[in-house]
């Protein structure tokens, strides 16, 4: 286990690599001038000269791409074109509070999802069946803001039950979870569903009904635990989704997350924000895969890491 995660953090280099380099080649060839933007429409030539020798523009691409890899290396992810201050006290805020919304969100569709997938597969043609496969067919269907913008209209504004907007108190991150976690909840659901009935179908099930063992324990300790394993899979890229696609969410919501300030930093070329967030939405990633691999080997002890 110890030799796997080693190699897999070590292969964490070359894929963030290859992300900055992606990254730092496209906003470059992206039209449109940092200093232009930052000088006005009408600032005089020499004041944008000024601000591109400043910000090291007039550099050959390569030599910028070296001082902006050094300086992440040493933990300097650069500074703000806009703002004009470091980068991390401009992402790793707001990172926190789109990664906390992740999380909950997360969280949110497993615990719906599992419990859906579970009672549509044990009662499958059933009513509950066909029932909660439609609803996670909706729910999959919906588009996030437009789910937000119906929630909001309902529960914020009709009832009064919760803040429309703002992620400050328990009560303000109910409406944007939901919107954000629905459509993963009905991905888990139907795969859940598809994975019981798979495990259901197998012998040593029809075994363990055969000796007399309750239903409740077949399905809870035999079949859902060789079931988790594609939805595990689906649960972490969901969460890979999430953080790095939350940006809709946060502005039906206006919540003060990563997603707006990547948006915002690409209209105005921030090039150090935009590379910092894509960075930190890649590390996240690589690292989430990584937990669900190892997962594998908790509920199916016969996998072996290190093939």
């Amino acid at each position: 286990m110890t030799v796997y995660i080693i190699r897999r953090v070590l292969q964490l280099i070359p894929v963030l690599l290859g992300v900055s380099i992606l990254v730092f080649s496209l906003m470059h060839l992206t039209p449109g001038n940092p200093a232009q933007l930052m000088a006005g429409e009408n600032a005089p030539p020499e004041t944008i000269e000024q601000i591109e020798e400043s910000l090291g523009l007039n550099d050959p691409l390569p030599v910028q791409y070296w001082d902006y890899i050094s300086g992440v290396v040493q933990g300097d992810l650069g500074t703000s074109m806009r703002y004009n201050t470091p980068v991390a006290e401009e992402v790793f805020p707001r990172f926190m509070i789109t990664l906390e919304l992740s999380i909950y969100s997360t969280i949110l569709s497993i615990f719906m999802g599992l419990i859906a997938g579970i009672v549509s597969a044990v009662r499958q043609y059933s009513v509950a069946d066909i029932t909660i496969m439609i609803v996670a067919l909706f729910g999959l269907s919906m588009p996030n803001f437009w789910l937000g913008l119906m929630l909001i209209q309902w529960f914020a504004v009709n009832l009064g039950w919760f803040p429309p907007t703002g992620w400050e108190g328990a009560s303000s991150i109910v409406l944007p979870v939901i919107s954000l976690g629905t459509a993963g909840a009905a991905i888990i659901a139907r795969m859940t569903r598809s994975s019981m009935l798979d495990v259901i179908s197998q012998d040593y099930i029809r075994t363990a009904r055969a000796k007399g063992v309750k239903q409740r324990v077949i399905i809870y300790k035999h079949a859902l635990k060789n079931a988790l394993i594609p939805v595990v899979t689906v649960a972490g890229l969901q969460f890979g989704a999430l953080l790095a696609g939350a940006v809709l969410t946060e502005s039906v919501f206006a919540i003060n997350g990563m997603g707006r300030l990547l948006v915002d930093s690409i209209t105005q070329r921030d090039f150090p924000v935009v590379q910092a967030c894509i960075l930190i939405i890649a590390v996240v990633f690589v690292l989430v895969n990584l937990v669900v691999d190892i997962s594998y080997k908790f509920l199916n002890k016969r996998i072996d890491l290190n093939d």
